[in-house]
């Protein structure tokens, strides 16, 4: 490898810092934290690229060292006290259609909720194929096989349907 890993860290930073930060995103809900877990991902692509050696795609390199740290990041959430904020207060939205708007960020939340609840190989399989990656992509960074990720992929959408299909058939009071 004739790239510093400075000049690397510059490559990966310039290509892939969007997805680390959604990757944190979708794992944290909590602004601060995923900030910080972004921040986390960096340290460790930092740390990680003086082993890198050019066997693998840079790009599958540092998405495998970021769903790590998201892992352990998940992992350790797990192990703890769920804390609560005492005041939680949210943004007011924009005007325009603001039922529509809601709907769509109910929505949206409710599938990020389920995805964050997803056995961390799950979500880590299901984050990159929300990214655009493709099976064989996601199976060097998470050493599935394709088919594998494909099966995954079909059943984790599979649940997630079946969890909005559920809600629409319960009965209102």
């Amino acid at each position: 490898m004739t790239d510093t890993r400075e000049q690397l860290y510059r490559k990966a930073g310039e290509q892939f810092a969007p997805a680390l930060a959604r990757l944190a995103r979708s794992v944290e809900s909590d602004a601060d934290k995923a900030r910080d877990l972004v921040q986390d991902m960096h340290c460790a692509v930092w740390n990680s690229l003086s082993r890198f050696k050019g066997d693998c795609a840079l790009k599958t390199w540092v998405y495998r060292v970021a769903h790590n740290v998201a892992a352990d990041h998940v992992a350790r959430a797990v192990r703890s006290p769920r804390r609560v904020p005492l005041s939680d207060v949210e943004c007011l939205p924009s005007p325009g259609n603001i039922e529509a708007a809601t709907a769509d960020a109910l929505v949206l939340a409710q599938v990020a909720q389920l995805i964050r609840h997803l056995p961390p190989a799950d979500m880590q399989v299901i984050v990159l194929w929300l990214e655009g990656e493709t099976a064989a992509d996601i199976a060097l960074i998470t050493g599935l096989s394709p088919g594998a990720v494909n099966v995954r992929v079909h059943r984790i959408k599979q649940l997630l349907a079946n969890h909005f299909l559920a809600r629409e058939t319960e009965p209102t009071s």
